[in-house]
Parts: structure tokens; C-alpha cells; sequence
């Protein structure tokens, strides 16, 4: 074997020693088993769909999902303005009908049967005849089939009025260009399908990435310590490859094992779900669903679950980067496993603060990148080169290069370390 081959062999060696030290601790497969039963968890309330049959009673499982897939397949198509006014005559009748103004719960829950298979097209023609910042539940009810003509226009002309008048000193000029821009530039009329696998999906993702980041910021937090803690540190920095190879291989198995926990945790997630619920609507534009009608980013269903993913990604691995760096500079793991405890929870107590510059201070924390999704709806702007440009795609590639740059700095910080 040559000298290279035999270096990658006594790496390789070093690197699964590294992991083997992590998930022989008892506390690590704690942690793991805590990781997978909130993940079991996540998954049952992203399951938890119900549906009301024809007799006004409430169900749920298999059964349902089918039978709320099947009432929402019935209206599957183009938005047009054809299918906007059929909405809401059908919308209408419901409403009209002597079960739906009965004091009976039972005859209101059956009128609400009826129309399962348009609510979600009902809750888009709320937000479109409403103002900017407004959702009225019963918007829908007053509708006339002329009124369908404007229903995508009322979205550009809602942000107009919007940014002139309560946003007018939210934004510059070139800021408030781009966000008409975008709106103007978004492909109608929708296709629109059941896509009630990628929203519970996309809603309950934050929480499995968070809880991920925090079990691995105490995976990797004895990485860089446990020679320390064990009073071992001077055998380790006298061997041969002590200040090298041994740390290299420090280094790539945090970085390996952020990867294999995270993919395993957020794809068993997302394999869970998606097979319970079904893809449907993968290729619909994610302001095809209520919650998204306001997003100025023209990304699809299946597009922004790849942003979720790759953001949770690059999230997880700075900070668990960054956790590394601050246990091999403190040698304690405890103040480690703060960093990503501090990183994910401090924003939401500054976000309570009222102010544009604080926005966006708060839209390029690494916190942002554990909920890429909840990220797409807020109306964080940056310049660039000249060019305005969302958060997301800049706190993509801010902490990317992050990353890579601290890799280096926390193999020189801990080579360098001295003996106690």
C-alpha cells in the first residue's frame, strides 16, 4: 500500500473511532432516542388530517385523507376565471342552504361536507378580497361570479396599497420596484390540486429540524473536549498524529455526523408523511396554498421542500460547526451545547422589538435557516451588488461560505491547542 493509501486507511480508522466515542455515550443514545420519538411525534400531528362525511360526522385516517383527496381532486386544474366563478356559485349554494343557516350542529357540520372540496380555493379568494394584512374567514360568503375577474389582480393591487400607505417607510424605492416586480412576474393562472401532504409538511418541518439541531449541538459538543474532560489531552497532542491527522479526523466526523443525523431524521420525516398524505401537487406554485399567497418568491411546492431541506442542512452544520469551535477553544462541552440553545431561542425574544433595522438583522440569523419555509413568507430584502435580493437565498449562501470557512479555523484552533 503506498503512502497516501495508507494515510486515508489510518484517517478512516480515526474518524470511526471519533463516532464511536459519540454513540457509545449514554447520554448520545438518549439523545437519539429523544430525536426519534418527537420526529414519531411531528410525524402523527402532520398526519392528523380530519374529514367530515356526509352525515356531519368527523373522521379521520386513511379513510378520511381518501375521501378529502377525492372531494379536492374534483376541483383539480387551472385557476381560471371560469373556475373561480363555479367556486364560488358552489360556494354560495353551501352557504345558502337551509342546513348551513340551521342552528343544528349536526345539519351545519353536513352543509360544511359539501364544501371540503373547494374550502382551500375559498381561503385564496379570502385572502385576495382582503387587504394586505387582513383575512376575513367570511370574505368568500359576499363574493358575485363577476368579481371572479379579479381575483389575481387584487394580489398586486393589495401589496401596491399595502406598500404606499402602512409599508411606506419599510422599504426604499428599488425595494418596493422588486416586490411589485416579483408579484407581476408570478405565472397565473395557478394550477391548483390537493396538496394537503406538502402544507402539513411544510408546517410542522421547523420542529423536527429544530430538535435535530439541538441533539446534534450535543452529539458534537464532546468532539473537541472529551480528551480534556478526560484528562487525556496530553497523549492525545504527543502521538504521532496527534496535532494532524487525529485532529483532520476530529473534524470530518462532526461534519459526518451532522450529515447522517440530519438527512436520517428530516427524510424519515419527510418519507412519513408524504407516503401518508400523499405528493400530490408537487409542481403548484406555493401561493396556490393560503398560507403562501403573499410570498413573493415564485418557487413551486417542490422547490421550496429542497430549500427546506438544503437550509436545515447548512444550519445544522454551522452551528454545529461553530458549537465545535467554542468546545475545542473552552475544552467544555457544556458550554458548547448552549451555543445552538442560544442561537435558536434568543431571536424570537429580540423579535418582539418593532423595527425595520431589527428585521432585517433577525432575517440573516442562523435561526432563519432552521425554518426556511416560515422564511419565505416574511418580506426581508437585501441589496446586493446592486441587486435586491430575498433573505433566502442570501442566508443560503451566507452561512455555506461560513461554514467552509470555519472548518479550517477549527482545525487550526484545537492543533494548536497546549497540554494541561
Amino acid at each position: 500500500m503506498d503512502i497516501r493509501g495508507s494515510r486515508k486507511v489510518q484517517v478512516s480508522r480515526m474518524i470511526k473511532y471519533e463516532l464511536k466515542k459519540v454513540f457509545l455515550r449514554t447520554g448520545s443514545r438518549i439523545a437519539l432516542l429523544v430525536l426519534l420519538l418527537v420526529t414519531g411525534i411531528t410525524c402523527f400531528f402532520a398526519a392528523n388530517i380530519s374529514y367530515v362525511n356526509e352525515n356531519g360526522e368527523s373522521t379521520s385516517g386513511p379513510a378520511a385523507i381518501a375521501a378529502l383527496k377525492n372531494a379536492q381532486k374534483e376541483w383539480s386544474g387551472f385557476l381560471d376565471e371560469e373556475t373561480l366563478r363555479q367556486v364560488i356559485a358552489e360556494n354560495r349554494r353551501i352557504r345558502t342552504s337551509p342546513e348551513a343557516i340551521s342552528d343544528n350542529v349536526r345539519e351545519s357540520n353536513i352543509a360544511y361536507s359539501w364544501g371540503q372540496g373547494i374550502g382551500e380555493i375559498r381561503s385564496l379568494l379570502n385572502c385576495s378580497f382582503c387587504a394586505f394584512r387582513e383575512y376575513d374567514y367570511y370574505r368568500a360568503d359576499s363574493l358575485t361570479e363577476d368579481e371572479a375577474s379579479s381575483f389575481y389582480a387584487n394580489r398586486i393591487s393589495s401589496l401596491k396599497d399595502w406598500l404606499s400607505d402602512e409599508a411606506k417607510d419599510q422599504f426604499s424605492e428599488k425595494e418596493k420596484e422588486y416586490l411589485i416586480s416579483q408579484y407581476e412576474s408570478l405565472e397565473t393562472p395557478f394550477f391548483w390540486d390537493y396538496m394537503a401532504g406538502w402544507r402539513q409538511l411544510f408546517e410542522y418541518a421547523p420542529t423536527v429540524v429544530m430538535i435535530t439541531m439541538l441533539v446534534l449541538g450535543y452529539l458534537v459538543a464532546g468532539i473537541f473536549s472529551s480528551e480534556f474532560s478526560w484528562k487525556s489531552d496530553a497523549i492525545f497532542f504527543t502521538s504521532f498524529y496527534g496535532r494532524d491527522r487525529a485532529v483532520f479526523a476530529k473534524v470530518k466526523a462532526g461534519f459526518l455526523l451532522v450529515t447522517a443525523v440530519y438527512f436520517t431524521a428530516f427524510l424519515l420525516y419527510t418519507g412519513m408523511v408524504l407516503t401518508y398524505l400523499g405528493a400530490d401537487g408537487f409542481n403548484c406554485a406555493i401561493q396556490s396554498s393560503w398560507g403562501s399567497w403573499k410570498s413573493f418568491y415564485n418557487i413551486t411546492n417542490w422547490q421550496e421542500f429542497l430549500l427546506i431541506a438544503l437550509g436545515g442542512y447548512i444550519g445544522c452544520l454551522f452551528i454545529s460547526s461553530l458549537s465545535m469551535l467554542v468546545s475545542a477553544k473552552t475544552k467544555s462541552a457544556v458550554i458548547a451545547v448552549m451555543v445552538p440553545v442560544v442561537l435558536i431561542f434568543i431571536p424570537s425574544f429580540i423579535g418582539n422589538i418593532n423595527s425595520p433595522l431589527i428585521n432585517k438583522i433577525l432575517g440573516l440569523l442562523p435561526d432563519q435557516l432552521l425554518q426556511a419555509g416560515v422564511a419565505l413568507d416574511y418580506f426581508n430584502l437585501y441589496t446586493v451588488g446592486g441587486h435586491v435580493i430575498g433573505a433566502v437565498p442570501v442566508i443560503l449562501v451566507l452561512y455555506a461560505v461560513l461554514t467552509v470557512v470555519l472548518m479550517p479555523v477549527l482545525y487550526q484552533e484545537y492543533r494548536r491547542k497546549q497540554i494541561s
